[in-house]
């Protein structure tokens, strides 16, 4: 198994530095995905790894070889493309083995290794099909195979289920998942969605402005965002923001609607700073009974502007007494809880608030 090393990485496109100063390692058979909005600079990684660009600075490592000029057929790298590029004038079976004939493999080996590709993707029963005589899904899996067959050192899958219906993307992720499994080969997989990352990957590296913001593993992403930018698009959240007026084991922020305590937050805030209180929408818990205080709950009220029913969940938008808008989320909703104009009363416990430094993280 390989693993791929960024060393201060840079590639200049035009004016623009798309990638900027990236260092980042990847660890041998991880399943890693790079995460962001468009623009962000993952896919110019992506190529940069398959050695579609060379970096104008720092250099790229699998395991100790410096790739940094090695030219694209020499890396052993296989890439998962958006659109498939299949050739449409041949079958499933000459689409998979074309890579092979040009490695000059022998038939024998050929067959073999065609086989097991296409048994690995579920596909060997289409072997004889051409690409239009098959759904999007069995063309991606098809792609995939083609990508196995060759036996690369390293897989690259640039956003590999984005032309698929939502259904058929659930599922892909997982095949995607278990093949991964199976073969046990470091994988890059490129996305913009969000629920990609958190379901399949074993760390994700979320990138902005052609850099890495955060490392993690899904969950470290989710439950403990290092900045605002972060916690905003892994998933969304409610903002209230204020002042640190206390630190240590339990932060205290003042806010407009009151004190806000919290158990989280990122090292090197002083009292004074500004700071933002992140809280997921599935942390706000609605009541319409009065509830004793209890330590560490942070007790609001608000009015419902809009409730949303999703069948296993049910959306509130509340406004609070400073006029802002807080999203709850009530999961396997039994009946309807409130009506829009209902005054209801909020609890947020201090372990689901995570404080942070203000930033323009929409910028």
């Amino acid at each position: 198994m390989v693993s791929v090393k960024f060393e201060q990485v840079s590639k200049i496109l035009g004016q623009f530095r798309a990638v900027d100063g990236v260092t980042l390692e990847i660890k041998p058979g991880e399943l890693f995905f790079l995460l962001g909005p468009s623009g962000c600079g993952k896919t110019t990684a992506l190529r940069l790894v398959a050695g579609f660009y060379i970096p104008d600075e720092g250099k790229i490592f699998f395991n100790e070889r410096d790739q940094s000029r090695v030219p694209p057929h020499k890396r052993n790298t296989g890439m998962v493309f958006q659109n498939y590029a299949l050739w449409p004038h041949m079958d499933v079976w000459n689409n998979v083995a074309y890579g092979l004939k040009m490695r000059h493999v022998s038939d024998q080996e050929k067959k073999q290794r065609v086989a097991q590709a296409l048994e690995t993707v579920q596909m060997g029963t289409y072997a004889a099909r051409l690409p239009n005589q098959l759904s999007g899904g069995e063309q991606q899996r098809v792609a995939l195979a083609r990508v196995l067959v060759i036996e690369p050192d390293v897989i690259l899958l640039d956003e590999p289920l984005s032309n698929l219906d939502a259904k058929l993307r659930i599922e892909m992720r997982a095949h995607i998942k278990e093949i991964h499994r199976k073969i046990a080969r470091t994988m890059i997989y490129v996305t913009h969605d969000q629920a990609e990352a958190l379901s399949m990957a074993d760390r994700v590296a979320v990138m902005r402005r052609g850099r890495i913001v955060q490392v993690g593993t899904p969950r470290q992403l989710y439950t403990r965002p290092e900045s605002m930018f972060v916690a905003e698009f892994i998933g969304g959240t409610n903002w209230l923001h204020g002042t640190l007026e206390e630190s240590g084991d339990l932060l205290t922020v003042r806010t407009p609607v009151g004190a806000i305590r919290a158990q989280h937050g990122t090292k090197g805030m002083a009292r004074g700073d500004r700071v933002s209180c992140s809280v997921r929408p599935e942390s706000v818990r609605i009541n319409r009974a009065e509830r004793p205080t209890s330590e560490p709950l942070n007790q609001l009220t608000g009015e419902v502007q809009s409730i949303t029913y999703l069948g296993d969940s049910e959306q509130y938008t509340l406004r609070l007494a400073d006029g802002a808008s807080i999203r709850a989320t009530e999961y396997n909703p039994k009946e309807k809880r409130a009506e829009v104009g209902d005054r209801l009363a909020i609890e947020i416990d201090a372990r689901d608030v995570i404080v942070l430094p203000h930033e323009d993280h929409r910028a």
